[in-house]
Order: C-alpha cells, then sequence, then structure tokens
C-alpha cells in the first residue's frame, strides 16, 4: 500500500532492473585510484614546499585509504611502498634536499614505526572488511534464493498464454518486499494473481508466503476463481489470529483466462484495476470491487467477478501502487495510461516482453527514487 512505502528509505534507481537479478555491490573504482593519486599529491608538495618542512609524514596515512579498496596483501604492498618512499623522501639530497644522514633521524625512525603500525591495522582492518563483504554476498544468496522461491521467475509462456514480469523492492539491499505475482496453467485454465500486503519488514515477506502459497495450492483445487479467492480469504484469517495481527490484509487481482471463449475473468479486491492494451487503444477494466483480502468478514455478501473480451493481439497488463504512485521530482506521479498510449497507441499489438521492457527502462527516466515495492505482470493469448 502507498502509506506502507512512504516510512521506508528510498531506493535509487540508477538504471534497468533486471527483475530477478541481484547486484552485489563492488569496490568504487575512485577508491582503488586513492593511494596512487595520494602518493603523486605528496611527492608533488615535497617539490613545492620549503626543504624544512617533512611533508613524507603525510604518507602515514597511505595504509588507512589503502583498506578501503584493497584486501591484505594489497594493503600491506601499499604500506611498504609508504615506508620505503618516506626513506626516499628523508634521504635525497639531489630531489629534496635533505642529507642523507637524515635518512636514520628520529623523527624520521618514527614516521617509519607509524606508518608500519598504521599499516599493520590497515592490514586487519582490510581482512574484516573482506569478511564482511562475503557475509554479504552469503546473505544476497540467501535472499536471492528466497525471492526466487517466493517470487518465482515469470515462465515466457504459461499453458495457452505469453508472460512476462518485474519485480523491484522498494527496500535498500532487499530483493523481496511486500508485492508478489504468479501465474499458473490449471485445469480451469491459466490463472494469475498481483497483490500488495499491508505492512513492510520480515511480516510482509512471511505474508507474501502464506499468500503465494494458498494461491499455489487452491488455484489447482476444484472451484471457479471465486472460491479461489475464498480459500486465500480463510487463509489470511488465520495467519491474522496466528501472529497476531487484526489489520492483516492484502490487496490482490485475481485473473482467470478462458482461451475457449476469449474471455478473461477478473476478481478485485480494492487493487489496482488492471490495464488492457488492444487494438491500439489502452483502457482500464474496471469492475466490481471487493474488499481486500482477510477484511472479507465485514462485507456483507460474496465478491463478485466480471470478465472481459480477451483475444490473441491483447496484453492485460497488471501491477501495483508502486508503479502508478512513483513520483518524479515535481512530485506528480508515474502516467501509466498515458505512456502506455504513447508507447502502444495506434500500433500494432506489442507482445509482454515488450511492455515490460518498456517500463523497465521508462520508470527510471521518471524517478530516480523508489519509495515503494514495484510488482508488475504481463499477459496476452498466445497466437
Amino acid at each position: 500500500m502507498s502509506r506502507r512505502g512512504h516510512g521506508r528509505q528510498a531506493n535509487r534507481l540508477t538504471g534497468l532492473v533486471d527483475g530477478n537479478g541481484f547486484e552485489v555491490p563492488t569496490v568504487p573504482t575512485w577508491m582503488r585510484w586513492m593511494p596512487p593519486a595520494y602518493f603523486v599529491f605528496v611527492l608533488l608538495l615535497e617539490f613545492v614546499t620549503p626543504t624544512q618542512w617533512a611533508v613524507s609524514f603525510l604518507l602515514i596515512a597511505v595504509p588507512v585509504l589503502a583498506a578501503f579498496a584493497f584486501g591484505p596483501v594489497g594493503v600491506g604492498v601499499v604500506t611498504v611502498c609508504a615506508v620505503g618512499l618516506e626513506a626516499v623522501l628523508a634521504g635525497t639530497p639531489c630531489c629534496t634536499g635533505h642529507n642523507i644522514h637524515e635518512l636514520w633521524g628520529n623523527n624520521y625512525v618514527a614516521a617509519y614505526i607509524s606508518t608500519g603500525v598504521v599499516g599493520v591495522l590497515g592490514v586487519a582492518l582490510a581482512g574484516h572488511r573482506q569478511r564482511q563483504r562475503r557475509q554479504l554476498v552469503r546473505a544476497n544468496s540467501v535472499a536471492e534464493a528466497l525471492m526466487r522461491t517466493l517470487l518465482r521467475p515469470v515462465p515466457h509462456q504459461v499453458g495457452k498464454v505469453l508472460a512476462a514480469g518485474l519485480y523491484r523492492s522498494g527496500e535498500v539491499g532487499t530483493t523481496v518486499g511486500g508485492d508478489l505475482y504468479d501465474i499458473h496453467d490449471t485445469p480451469a485454465g491459466e490463472r494469475a494473481i498481483i497483490g500488495d500486503v499491508r505492512g513492510k519488514g520480515l511480516q510482509a515477506v512471511r505474508t507474501v508466503a502464506d499468500v503465494l502459497g494458498s494461491f499455489r495450492e487452491a488455484v489447482y483445487a476444484p472451484g471457479d476463481l471465486l472460491e479461489v479467492a475464498s480459500r486465500m480469504e480463510r487463509r489470511l484469517v488465520r495467519e491474522a489470529a496466528e501472529i497476531p495481527d487484526d489489520e492483516l490484509f492484502v490487496t490482490a487481482a485475481l485473473i482467470e483466462y478462458d482461451a475457449e471463449a476469449h474471455r478473461v475473468t477478473i476478481i478485485n479486491h480494492g487493487h489496482v484495476e488492471p490495464v488492457l492494451i488492444s487494438g491500439g487503444e489502452v483502457t482500464v477494466l474496471s469492475g466490481p470491487p471487493a474488499l481486500p483480502l482477510g477484511l472479507g468478514w465485514l462485507a456483507t455478501g460474496r465478491p463478485t467477478a466480471y470478465t472481459h473480451r480477451f483475444a490473441p493481439g491483447d496484453v492485460l497488463l497488471l501491477c501495483t501502487d508502486g508503479l502508478i504512485e512513483a513520483r518524479d521530482q515535481s512530485g506528480d506521479f508515474y502516467p501509466l495510461l498515458d505512456r502506455l498510449r504513447d508507447r502502444f497507441g495506434g500500433r500494432p499489438a506489442p507482445g509482454p516482453a515488450d511492455v515490460i521492457g518498456f517500463l523497465n527502462t521508462d520508470l527510471p527516466r521518471h524517478t530516480r527514487v523508489l519509495h515503494d515495492d514495484v510488482a508488475i505482470l504481463a499477459i496476452a493469448p498466445q497466437g
């Protein structure tokens, strides 16, 4: 939900988003160039300052700079180079004007020892940083495995429909949040879900797991789409009682495609309405609203399903509010319908991958900061 995302730290969009990948942070190039640049800086300073100024003492800081970019061995090499350069600057009459006997002066010996001590500390710091990075990589691997278990990569073809999906977590350093989607080929037809869990953090991930688990079981059980929604409703009620959480709910849109009738059935539980791209036109498929999953006990009757024609050449787009509520620098929301009309209006029918690819590149142009999860699922009848 939108209020969930604003309490999070912003997730900066810097380029294209891989729907299922995860990039481990790497050391910036400029940090690797800091030690040699510092060496050059000290050498230049030595030649432009008076002889009595012991500029070489500045080299004591080099091992610390190296510890942020190199491993223990690299820091050790930089430390040896720093001590060697200190000795050269201390006892080179032709270049620095110092007397060679100053090489073993008390001040310079103290500088050698200080640089060595700082170098040992830098080696320890670099080793600790590398251990933390390995732990981060392992944690990221676990997070990626969790994401692939919960939000499985969308196959190119599911039954009689083509499909594509995209997911972007609004939480910095995470790969899964409170949004969800899934699609399955069942005896009743191709069934899909997209949803948004109220809340954030580990509790939201737990609810996502429960919702997807109940959906994957219910879609293969006997019954229509309303029965699927009822099974998920009961599972969320039990989950709310176990936590306990009287305000646990999930907005969701359930989809069922009937290939023989060229028809799609929709049940919208308080979620963003699906968008249909058909014949060069972009329209919103509105229908009877229903309460979010988990709050069905407040309703006086069962949810109402509605249908719409869905034939080859059409694309059905499902998304969460993280997409339509993404703001630009002026505070304006992402104009999803306008952008789709500009790109696909009056043109040949796109495929699901075309639509997802367009949104994947267009969203970062609109906003550099993401305050909420974004989940997008696009499907189209095969042929």
